[in-house]
């Protein structure tokens, strides 16, 4: 600190000896020394890098601009303020000079004065001017660069949620679900749903400054429903898809589960308070987007997979469940001129929780197969939720199968019925997607015990979608198939099960015996149900594909039900073709009844010396002639009796 003032001091004694003017305030308090000072020569200076001078150039500006701005007139309150502490007492006279000479006395550099840098005393500045770069220029250190962007290293205080404003209580009460408006609300939007884009368009365009071409369809039937209701409430309805980030959307049916610029945006507090998963069908009230939002807003949670939300906050997960071979059978005999599902019913019936596969040459009628159980479904089991996943299909089989189920939903408004479908023309990412978000409706869905049946089209072309999207693994089978590639679709397909059921005490009859079964195994009641995931799913077989072929074989063991249409049938025009031989049911004794299993077994072996086209023409002689099942195991249970 000695040495500091000492060189200070030392500088103003020689500006006066050199006759440069000093100002009267430090004059007084200068302490002139008369010892001799050993002057040393100043020392070449090396040459400076760039980087060096352009820290200069910037001192140096600086200099100047502070240098102007003290020159400015000022007010004397604020030149008192702006000075330090030292320099106040100085300018007033308040101290003395024997005080004056410990304190470090501020003084005015000379203009021409060249300023010498921090590295020519010895001093290293790399570090701090690296910082000052650092935080001039923005790095990956600071949060914020110098263009006001949001800097992506930041992670611990990063917001990817502030482009949608956390929701707020407004001063607007909603209305109680299922409440008149509530319900005015939910019909607005089934209505609008129905509607097509062209039919929405002629409405909006009705309205009065409203720009409707630059909407989509669920933005404009949104639109349209906040401005018929009151209040701006608005009712929506679809699958949650929760991000990385913590917060979700509404992903809409219509197209096909993909993301949208009108899905409704879910916050995370809503998803933490009532515990969504990605697949839930969530339904409530949302709001219109604020100023700063993309998106329409949900407001509050009513329903969640068509229940309760409370409820689902005791739901067990679905890796929980106990699965167990299935023992309720799904009636698919609905029609008497339909033959299809009729012999179905007979000699391969399906359960709920059935893992069953269809395999199928080219042009056997798998696709009409697929329609018939769709309506037989819907028809005998209403309460069971029909999904239909098409993968790589046609688009005009696509538009078949939505007015098939349109129609049915439209005779049945409690059945619960939709189409999910990626056409061929998608990516395979696309079809990829598509079957994950179904398959996680129906994990959901049997969460809350409810009964639901898929039906895939195909298995088989799934498979090569999944192929080619998957990592590459550097291990191929046979056919160029990745060894990873099945592992998705065995993990579709292998979800089929039936939830073991909750029971209660022994079945008695009516003299207080235990009522035993065929096997001499007890009967209990069933106290609750607990759901079902069936999944029906069709492969192609002989088409001369070597990939086919090894898709095949990967999933020929793992079903539990086998249907087999024959080409040659097919190319007779015999429908249904059905090859009864090579079509079965694992543990159908669970499914038929002793009546029609010993029926059934009597026909098996009384044809076995029968072709497939002959076996095929009795059964639809047989068909033809009763209207329904019951009627034709009566009549082969007769004529079984009269051959004894």
């Amino acid at each position: 600190m000695a040495t500091t003032k000492k060189t200070k001091t030392t500088h103003l004694a020689d500006q006066e000896s050199t006759g440069i003017e000093v100002p009267a305030e430090l004059a007084a308090n200068i302490d002139v020394s008369t010892e001799p000072q050993a002057q040393a020569k100043p020392a070449k200076r090396p040459a400076k890098p760039k980087a060096e001078k352009k820290v200069e150039e910037k001192k140096s500006r600086k200099h100047a601009a502070d240098k102007n701005k003290a020159d400015s007139p000022m007010d004397v309150a604020e030149e008192v303020a702006e000075k330090p502490a030292e320099v106040q007492a100085v300018a007033s006279g308040e101290q003395s000079n024997a005080d004056s000479a410990t304190i470090d006395q501020p003084f005015e550099k000379n203009p021409s004065e060249e300023v010498v840098p921090a590295e020519a005393n010895g001093e290293n500045t790399e570090g701090d001017e690296n910082n000052q770069q650092r935080f001039q220029q923005g790095g990956r250190f600071n949060k914020w660069d110098k263009k006001n962007k949001f800097n992506k290293f930041d992670k611990n205080n990063r917001n990817n949620n502030r482009q949608q404003q956390e929701e707020q209580e407004d001063a607007v009460p909603l209305p109680e679900p299922d409440s008149e408006a509530w319900c005015k609300a939910r019909d607005c939007w089934a209505k609008y749903r129905k509607m097509t884009m062209s039919d929405l368009q002629e409405l909006a365009s009705q309205k009065e400054n409203l720009d409707f071409r630059r909407y989509r369809k669920q933005s404009l039937g949104l639109l349209l429903q906040s401005l018929e209701n009151e209040n701006n409430i608005v009712y929506a309805e679809g699958l949650l898809e929760v991000t990385p980030q913590g917060h979700g959307f509404l992903r809409n049916t219509e197209f096909n589960y993909q993301q949208g610029p009108d899905d409704v945006y879910v916050s995370q507090n809503l998803i933490r308070r009532f515990g969504l998963k990605v697949g839930d069908t969530v339904a409530g009230l949302a709001r219109p987007p604020r100023e700063g939002d993309k998106f329409y807003a949900l407001r509050r949670v009513d329903k969640v997979n068509f229940d309760d939300p409370e409820k689902i906050k005791r739901r067990v997960a679905f890796e929980y469940l106990t699965p167990i071979h299935p023992n309720e059978k799904i009636r698919l005999e609905h029609d008497q001129e339909e033959l299809t599902t009729r012999v179905m019913d007979l000699f391969s019936p399906i359960g709920k929780g059935q893992r069953s596969i269809i395999l199928a040459p080219p042009r056997t009628g798998k696709t009409i197969l697929l329609q018939n159980m769709t309506r037989a479904i819907a028809v005998n089991h209403p309460e069971i939720i029909i999904m239909v996943l098409l993968i790589d299909e046609r688009p005009e089989e696509v538009t078949e199968m939505r007015e098939i189920v349109g129609k049915l939903v439209e005779k049945n408004p409690a059945l619960k019925a939709e189409v999910v479908a990626s056409t061929f023309d998608e990516p395979p990412d696309h079809h990829a997607r598509v079957a994950t978000m179904v398959l996680e409706k129906a994990k959901r869905l049997v969460e809350q015990q409810k009964d639901v049946v898929v039906l895939l089209d195909s298995i088989t072309r799934f498979a090569r979608a999944n192929n080619v999207v998957i990592p590459h693994s550097g291990k191929i089978l046979s056919g160029g198939v990745d060894a990873m590639a099945m592992q998705f679709p065995k993990k579709f397909f292998g979800a089929a099960r039936k939830i073991a059921d909750k029971l209660g005490d022994f079945q008695k009859d009516s003299n207080g015996q235990i009522v035993q079964t065929i096997f001499g195994e007890p009967v209990r009641d069933i106290i609750q149900k607990n759901g079902s995931l069936t999944i029906i799913g069709t492969a192609l077989i002989e088409t001369g594909s070597r990939m086919d072929e090894v898709i095949f074989e990967e999933f020929k063991g793992t079903g539990n039900m086998e249907l087999v249409l024959d080409r040659r049938l097919a190319e007779k025009r015999t429908w249904p073709a059905i090859d009864i031989f090579k079509s079965g049911t694992r543990k159908e004794d669970r499914l038929l009844s002793l009546r029609e299993q010993d029926i059934i077994w009597s026909v098996r072996q009384g044809m076995q010396n029968d072709t497939e086209n002959g076996v095929m023409d009795k059964m639809i002689k047989w068909m033809k002639q009763y209207k329904t099942n019951d009627e034709l195991l009566d009549f082969l249970r007769k004529a079984k009796d009269s051959v004894r």
